[in-house]
């Protein structure tokens, strides 16, 4: 008779089939534990690929912090002591970057490399689903991930045993210790390890806190003692000094709106003013004291200077009445409205903005019309012009004229030179004209990586944003109209009320530069009559819940040719494919087809 499996070699095979249910049709097996069911759910609706992970390189680590330096040395010991086995000894921070890695054990290490459980790649579940760090930050608890526990199956050969680390002084979780090993190794005891690990790393943070809080203290003291007129704001992890002069000068709303700032300035470890829209739309700018400027240790030092924009700073003013058009500009969705009147009422005032978005929203369009309506005339340049040394030149002569207006648009595709040969022609220029720029979102300093946000968004008192198409997708029913009109020179060509819905549905991540684009493609085969959801390239006929890789749009595109090939028969496209039943219909659910 042969002898029946234990209960622990079915386990992972249990595991196994209860995910490609999952998977295939959401229900949820019993034997899977709650907290990894609940992770599942959340990956999904996150949109982690199941089949393989493209895993984005966020930033350089920095090694320097003090999250880092309290952990070396215990990770230093642990891998000594593990140092025959095969585990590797993982610090993120808290939103789940890789920090540093350490394993003698170098197949393992060829696993985690094919993996890009590396330094600077994320591991958090919005990217990586279901894991040892990404699930035990997000649950706030230690957590351990084995096998086919793991959403992406290529981490399905190891086990991830993570211990979210909080910090003793103001409780907030700062990062993560995670050890990973092979699936069939001890996972119960490397939850064990890395909970006692992590305890002696918040104690080592712990001692360094009292040191960095009294370095704090001093160097405070001694900024408010120098200039005891001026506005003085501190900072330090979690520890904030404001002196009197700025409490009373600013209301609390105010005062987090400050702070956010600086703290994203000290993340961005530029000492360059910067120049802010707080809450109540008052401007202020933060100068940065360079000698208390510790990147190390996270403490900064600022002097606050709020910036007096209570009067139009320039001649004109705008005429237009919120809700009505720019010339060129098409839409009637209230956040286009709003943006758009935003824009037109700071040009109107001589405020020097920036307009950020998503390249293709419209941006340029916005800012440049108003600023033709607002001022009258004005000189455009682009990123691109800066490919010419003599555009500098050119620049520097436009600005030396009597109000002078000029846009510059994707300002944060220049280089760091070019950047500052152009911020020195704006300095002491502010009051002689007006200049508007346009920059890439995030760029303006949620991305922390931008030259441009340092260098020249200083001398920018307001930014608005523009948003992307798929967030006010109603303007789709006057967009397609304008454009057909422009790309077929006023011939009759209209879209169908299913074509439409169709197109309602599209996520857009090119926004109005793709939808162009779409349209100029038909307009090449059919000048007149009416487009129908046939004459639709495939990525319209699909609902995707996020951007598609260039690999997951040509799985899409095969999928949808071989259903209209095979008259819409799954198992038949499946079959014609080389794919399962069930891949094809998970990967219907998960490119969103709609046929």
């Amino acid at each position: 008779m042969r002898p029946q499996p234990s209960s622990q070699t079915e386990m992972p095979a249990q595991i196994a089939a209860a995910r490609e249910r999952f998977l295939t049709d959401d229900n949820i097996a019993a034997g899977v534990r709650e907290s990894i069911s609940t992770s599942w759910r959340r990956s999904r609706a996150f949109n982690v690929h199941a089949d393989r992970l493209e895993l984005p390189f966020v930033r350089e680590p920095n090694l320097e912090s003090p999250l880092v330096s309290a952990a070396r040395p215990i990770i230093r010991q642990l891998a000594d002591d593990l140092s025959a086995e095969p585990v590797s000894i993982v610090l993120t921070s808290s939103d789940g970057v890789v920090l540093s890695r350490a394993s003698a054990h170098r197949p393992l290490l060829r696993m985690l490399d094919d993996v890009s459980l590396a330094p600077g790649y994320s591991y958090s579940e919005e990217h990586a689903g279901t894991n040892g760090i990404g699930t035990a930050l997000e649950n706030r608890q230690a957590t351990l991930v084995r096998g086919s526990e793991h959403y992406a199956g290529c981490l399905a050969q190891l086990s991830c045993a993570g211990v979210p680390i909080v910090h003793p002084v103001s409780g907030a979780v700062v990062g993560a210790l995670d050890l990973t090993g092979l699936a069939d190794d001890g996972g119960p005891l490397l939850l064990s390890l890395a909970k006692s690990a992590t305890a002696q790393i918040e104690q080592r943070m712990l001692s360094q806190a009292s040191e960095r809080e009294s370095r704090l203290l001093n160097a405070y003291l001694a900024t408010c003692r120098r200039a005891p007129q001026m506005m003085v704001l501190a900072i330090a992890g979690d520890i904030v000094l404001m002196n009197q002069r700025l409490r009373l000068a600013v209301d609390p709303q105010d005062q987090i709106s400050l702070l956010e700032n600086a703290v994203d300035q000290t993340l961005e470890s530029t000492t360059s003013r910067r120049v802010s829209t707080l809450a109540s739309g008052r401007v202020a700018r933060l100068s940065p004291v360079p000698e208390y400027w510790d990147e190390q240790s996270g403490m900064a030092v600022f002097h606050v200077h709020l910036l007096d924009t209570g009067e139009p700073r320039g001649p004109r003013t705008s005429t237009r009445r919120p809700g009505t058009m720019l010339p060129g500009v098409v839409g009637r969705s209230s956040s286009w409205q709003q943006s758009c009147d935003r824009v037109v009422r700071y040009v109107g005032t001589g405020e020097w903005i920036a307009v950020s978005g998503e390249p293709g929203s419209g941006r340029s369009t916005v800012l440049r019309m108003a600023a033709v309506h607002g001022r009258g005339t004005v000189r455009v340049f682009s990123a691109q012009d800066f490919e010419l040394p003599a555009t500098i030149d050119a620049l520097g002569v436009e600005l030396d004229r009597e109000d002078f207006g000029v846009v510059l648009r994707d300002v944060d595709r220049l280089d760091e030179t070019t950047l500052a040969a152009v911020a020195g022609l704006f300095q002491g220029r502010e009051e002689s004209g007006w200049v508007g720029v346009t920059i890439g979102e995030g760029a303006g300093g949620d991305t922390g990586g931008s030259d441009a946000a340092a260098i020249l968004l200083p001398f920018f008192t307001h930014t608005v944003t523009i948003p992307p198409l798929r967030h006010r997708i109603e303007d789709l029913r006057e967009l397609i109209p304008v454009l057909l009109r422009q790309l077929t020179r006023g011939r009759e060509l209209t879209v169908s009320a299913e074509a439409m819905r169709q197109l309602s549905k599209y996520s857009w991540p090119g926004n109005v530069a793709e939808l162009r684009q779409i349209l100029r493609e038909i307009v090449t085969h059919q000048r007149s009559g009416v487009i129908d959801v046939g004459q639709l390239p495939p990525s319209c006929r699909s609902l995707s819940r996020h951007t598609l890789t260039r690999i997951e749009a040509l799985e899409r595109d095969a999928i949808v040719r071989s259903l209209e090939e095979n008259g819409r028969s799954k198992a038949a496209a499946a079959a014609a494919l080389g794919i399962s039943r069930a891949t094809i219909y998970r990967k219907i659910k998960e490119f969103g087809i709609d046929m």
